[in-house]
């Protein structure tokens, strides 16, 4: 029996929120939490009862300290997180929005202990998992942080593991958007599960049709996909069939970072307790909904009881 159910890999950084609304520069105050989408995913899966394994370097500083407590804290296995002496640990600024927008967030992590990343963390006890979660995050942090992704979605492929692949763009990251493009689906297509937004899936296929959109993955290899259209619910496609999941309606929209990561924890999660593909979709449609009634990036991912409790409900 693997030691885990659960591998993922990445950045978590330290995010401080503005306490109020305007530009951040006149925010006199701001409240400290973590952020970072692979640790949402992995936090997400850790609240649904999986055993989740965290591969991460963190500075040797006190932002390090409190996102170790932090994912700790969230039942993470973080004995594989590097303590690095030489290099900081990862910050954001994350402004503060009452009107449902998307908050502006300020990265200050050029330098960070994350870009360190690299092969030599490979180890025979990360590998003891039966999933591994990828995004395309760490392909854009450094050139060893890709070699790793790379790695480890071999390793694990060949291991007889299954792997999900969220794109989770961010070209501000990248030298240009054709090595962003490269780069992303030279990973993506040896997922076994790929989970696109409609606009990710339109810059990295050139296609513009949700069910065009899947189909160039799948002619690669992938089993399934499932494409996130955001007030429209999401659109899933395997070799079985394809369809449409209605959303879950939402009286307000309080803050939409992090939606994407609930909704992937949403899919994982059911996909691993062998739901079939439109539950698993219709599961991350609530998580994600769930997570844009709450401020801050993984606050409103649910826990086991909430989910059993919707379940029931909606099985009623």
């Amino acid at each position: 029996m693997p030691e885990h159910d659960v591998l993922c890999f990445g950045e978590t950084m330290a995010m401080f929120i503005a306490g109020q609304t305007g530009d951040l520069a006149d925010v006199a105050t701001f409240s400290k939490r973590i952020a970072g989408a692979d640790s949402n995913v992995a936090i997400g899966l850790a609240r649904l009862g999986f055993r989740v394994r965290w591969l991460s370097r963190v500075g040797d500083d006190s932002l390090g300290r409190f996102v170790l407590a932090s994912l700790r804290q969230e039942g993470l296995d973080c004995s594989h997180v590097h303590v690095d002496p030489a290099w900081p640990t990862g910050f954001q600024l994350k402004g503060r929005c009452d009107d449902g927008s998307d908050p502006v967030v300020e990265y200050f992590r050029g330098h960070s202990a994350a870009r360190q990343l690299s092969t030599a963390q490979l180890a025979p006890a990360l590998l003891q998992a039966r999933h591994l979660h990828a995004t395309g995050i760490p392909l854009a942090l450094s050139a060893s942080c890709r070699a790793l992704s790379h790695a480890l979605v071999e390793r694990m492929r060949s291991a007889g593991c299954s792997i999900s692949f969220d794109p989770n763009l961010r070209p501000s990251l990248w030298p240009d958007p054709a090595t962003m493009v490269r780069e992303v689906n030279a990973l993506a297509v040896k997922a076994h599960w790929v989970l696109p937004g409609l606009e990710e899936g339109r810059l990295l296929t050139g296609r513009q049709a949700p069910a065009d959109i899947a189909e160039f993955y799948l002619a690669q290899g992938v089993e399934q996909v499932v494409i996130k259209l955001g007030g429209e619910g999401a659109y899933y496609r395997n070799a079985q069939g394809q369809g449409l999941v209605a959303p879950v309606p939402v009286a307000k929209v309080v803050d939409t970072v992090g939606a994407g990561d609930a909704f992937a924890v949403g899919v994982i999660s059911a996909l691993l307790e062998g739901c079939a593909l439109d539950d698993a979709v219709a599961r991350g449609n609530w998580c994600g909904s769930r997570a844009v009634q709450s401020r801050g990036d993984m606050e409103g991912l649910p826990q086991r009881h909430e989910l059993e409790a919707h379940l029931l409900r909606r099985s009623a």
